[in-house]
């Protein structure tokens, strides 16, 4: 009964919003975070921000590897440490005002005072400074083999309206801040934001000055986007299925091989470039959440090893992802892709006895116990490796208690250090190793390096060998640094990399979309027929 009520209440809300072919329902598990474009850097969020805002350049359609204008119309790369941006001239902002270099400076220094990983890439972008109304010059610490990939992490605010309503520094998310631009947005992008309702809707129309629009980008048909955030898998699909949605972000897994033969239905496959993976607090002298009191066993690499060889990872792929997994032993998102050579991607052996004599030999003959923090909205079946991934440890006596929750508690939790034990998940659009390797593995020092080292796991040569491959300009000395700082991370346990993830998007047989690496929905070119 309640499954049907909440279906009948889905269908009332989605039939309001129904305007024939123009109006595009799409829903996922989750809702947002913020709506302030610097103040969260997790890839569901930045896209629904992106449909607001938007960035000084961004990747091609066709190949999703090469960089093409955005706000900015070229670029030069102007000395060993200087870029000069030309910027698109004629755009305007949702309110009609003038986009100029003042917006870019603003925006890449607003950035810089991000308590997460944006902090991290603006300081990477170098000081901006206004040569002219319409060009931008960037001063960076050291030389940039990646400043383009950088660059695209920044959106761009209005400098007037931030200031106008008292936003000029970003919200602290992490402390669960609120100010204006929680819930209000307002860019040069080819959406505008109509309403948010968290945990209910997002509503967003089609910007008609958008300059994409004379500059041939919008291919798409739709006029506005309803967005509503399903937690119900099977209501989402049920949804779905009888039309009441018209795409689905991510389809439970299990359900894959059904809407392959759905006459109703198309599903879009592709891979994430995107590492799911397992860490563990290795700072602390005594655990926050364990049975074991005035050490800590995660300091000990026996223990992280035997929690390793735990895992059975053909188990995880078949019967949690139901084959929509690449297993991996390199912890970094784009695996191969990084450049790393290919025997890298071997994993320590599925060996539960193995793994207890580690842990009898780090003192530990009959386990312990601790809690593993894991989301339930924002990985492909993340509570579900979970509890699958405790029940292999429980074989060698660790007492795992799976404590799940949603993205908007799990992440504030995980940034704040408030935890002993963890899933989560890193990748987005660039392939670099650099992108994981400086705000997940590097140890914290406060100016962006390692906000997301959620552990806060420190090694001091992996953070030297780190720092000088971000400013190495030799490709092939700056690949062998990676290639070692790989190795080390494997040797250390720094992490237990799991998997990259397959995502499949399923949506109504009449609608076209474009699946990309980056596991973001790019609303301008998807036709609904």
């Amino acid at each position: 009964m309640f499954f049907r009520a909440l279906l009948v209440s889905l269908i009332i809300l989605f039939s309001v919003t129904d305007t024939a072919a123009k109006n595009f329902r799409w829903s996922t598990q989750g809702d947002a975070a913020t709506l302030d474009p610097h103040s969260q850097n997790e890839t569901f969020n930045n896209g629904i921000n992106a449909l607001v805002y938007e960035y000084l350049i961004s990747r091609d359609r066709q190949t999703f590897s090469k960089f093409v204008p955005g706000l900015a119309l070229s670029w030069t790369n102007t000395g060993p440490l200087t870029w000069v941006f030309k910027l698109r001239q004629g755009v305007k902002f949702h309110d009609g005002t003038p986009f100029t270099a003042d917006d870019v400076v603003f925006s890449f220094n607003r950035a810089r005072d991000s308590t997460v990983t944006f902090r991290l890439y603006s300081t990477q972008s170098g000081i901006a400074k206004k040569l002219d109304d319409y060009t931008v010059e960037f001063t960076t610490p050291v030389p940039n083999p990646v400043m383009l990939d950088t660059i695209g992490n920044i959106m761009i605010m209005s400098k007037t309206w931030c200031e106008k309503n008292g936003v000029v520094k970003p919200l602290d998310y992490i402390k669960k801040e609120e100010s204006f631009a929680t819930r209000n947005a307002m860019g040069t992008g080819a959406y505008r934001l109509v309403a948010w309702e968290q945990g209910v809707k997002i509503l967003h129309k089609k910007n008609p000055d958008w300059w994409g629009i004379k500059a041939g980008l919008y291919t798409g048909n739709i006029e506005t986007i309803d967005y509503r955030p399903v937690s119900n898998a099977a209501t989402r699909m049920a949804a779905l299925k009888t039309g009441e949605l018209d795409f689905v972000l991510d389809p439970s897994v299990q359900d894959v091989l059904r809407l392959r033969n759905d006459p109703d239905i198309k599903v879009w496959e592709g891979h994430e470039q995107r590492l799911i993976y397992l860490g563990t607090d290795q700072a602390r002298d005594e655990l926050l959440y364990s049975d074991v009191k005035g050490k800590n066993p995660f300091k000990d690499k026996r223990v992280r090893l035997a929690m390793y060889h735990a895992i059975d990872i053909n188990a995880l792929k078949t019967s949690v992802m139901r084959g929509l997994s690449i297993p991996t032993g390199i912890p970094l998102p784009a695996g191969l892709a990084a450049g790393v050579p290919a025997e890298l991607e071997n994993r320590p052996p599925f060996d539960p006895a193995k793994a207890k004599k580690l842990l009898a030999e780090a003192g530990y003959p009959v386990g312990f116990g601790f809690t593993l923090h894991c989301p339930n909205d924002r990985y492909v079946n993340d509570e579900k490796i979970c509890v699958a991934v405790a029940a292999m440890w429980a074989r060698i006596g660790l007492n795992v208690r799976v404590e799940t929750m949603t993205k908007a508690n799990f992440f504030p939790k995980v940034q704040n250090r408030d935890t002993s034990a963890f899933l989560a998940g890193w990748g987005g659009g660039a392939t670099d190793a650099i992108f994981i390797l400086k705000p997940v593995m590097h140890s914290r020092d406060g100016k962006g390096a390692g906000d997301s080292n959620y552990g806060n796991a420190k090694n001091e040569e992996l953070d030297t060998l780190i720092d000088k491959l971000e400013g190495e300009m030799n490709l092939v000395e700056r690949q062998n640094m990676i290639n070692r700082a790989t190795k080390l991370m494997q040797d250390e346990v720094h992490v237990i990399p799991l998997h990259r993830q397959m995502i499949p998007w399923a949506s109504r047989k009449n609608v076209t979309v474009l699946h990309r690496p980056n596991n973001l929905l790019d609303l301008h070119w998807v036709v609904i027929k």
